[in-house]
């Protein structure tokens, strides 16, 4: 099996995990939640979303989060901005990172942000080009790459055309995203070898929500074609608000398990990480997916329950 040697983790919890969260989180507890990734050792974190908070409430404390939380030396943190004014915000919170995002479908593109994928690109216009002449890297989602819960099927070349567009924009990476967890290990294979005849592996991230529980299968796909930058978001938090149906995020500490089993290095201690994740679940109000934190949890509890037993 011929994998990287070493990967790297994108972070999108405190972000995508959080938006679709019904409980409002405490703007000291999202930061709490930044600083726990940072101890664990992640060095890419999307921290939060300069969106109108009429369409993201739970967000609404961007700027708060961004001048809150500490930035260590080698910690990159993103934010994502949807024009222009969401741009001026970002940077005057010190933001030194931002991502912008659309849909490789038509319908899910103007759900999501009331704009067809060409006004979207006119919007870009008004955001990526002030943003490198800033000095800030410029990163991008491209959303229902795999399928759309309105159209249904998405012409794969789709992947290929938004690619390229956004790398001649001067986008660094482009995350390419199985929002609804419909993606398959074939799919992923007819995708990413398109893309990558194109352009090369480290442009290209890629993001799996777990709907069908085949995100670690869509992943290893991924990493064996090349690509060393994965999307998660930790205990598996998420969901997209414009995609009815969409469970989490491909859960942080269920890939680095894997990866670090297979013997392929994040730089990421894992038993923080999982702590960082039981912290979130604490804030959010309800039991996280992540496969690797259920078990980790039920280990504590069995091992507590043996010392109360010796104790007695």
């Amino acid at each position: 099996m011929k994998l990287p040697p070493e990967v790297t983790i994108y972070e999108v919890g405190p972000r995508d995990g959080l938006q679709n969260e019904a409980r409002n989180v405490p703007t000291a507890d999202k930061i709490r939640f930044i600083d726990a990734l940072v101890a664990s050792g992640i060095r890419a974190i999307e921290i939060t979303s300069f969106v109108s908070p009429k369409w993201i409430p739970q967000l609404a404390d961007a700027a708060e989060v961004a001048r809150g939380v500490a930035r260590p030396v080698g910690v990159r943190m993103s934010a994502l901005v949807p024009n222009r004014r969401g741009l001026d915000t970002a940077l005057a919170s010190g933001m030194k990172e931002i991502a912008v995002f659309l849909s490789a479908s038509e319908t899910h593109n103007k759900k999501n942000i009331n704009k067809t994928i060409a006004e979207t690109f006119d919007a870009f216009s008004e955001v990526i080009p002030p943003a490198l002449a800033a000095n800030v890297p410029v990163r991008a989602y491209v959303s229902t790459v795999y399928g759309c819960p309105y159209e249904g099927e998405v012409d794969p070349d789709k992947a290929v055309e938004l690619t390229t567009r956004l790398r001649d924009m001067g986008v660094y990476e482009i995350s390419l995203g199985d929002t609804i967890g419909v993606a398959n290990p074939a799919q992923v294979e007819d995708v990413l070898g398109r893309v990558l005849a194109k352009h090369p592996a480290k442009s290209v991230a890629v993001h799996f929500h777990d709907t069908q529980g085949t995100a670690l299968a869509n992943c290893l796909v991924a990493l064996q074609m090349g690509i060393t930058t994965i999307d998660a978001a930790a205990g598996g938090l998420g969901g997209c608000p414009y995609a009815p149906g969409a469970s989490g995020n491909l859960a942080t500490e269920d890939v680095v398990a894997m990866l670090h089993a297979m013997g392929v290095k994040t730089g990421i201690d894992l038993d923080k990480l999982t702590e960082a994740s039981r912290t979130a679940s604490t804030f959010v109000g309800h039991e996280l997916p992540s496969k690797y934190l259920k078990a980790h949890l039920g280990k504590q509890s069995r091992a507590r329950r043996r010392t109360e037993q010796m104790g007695q």
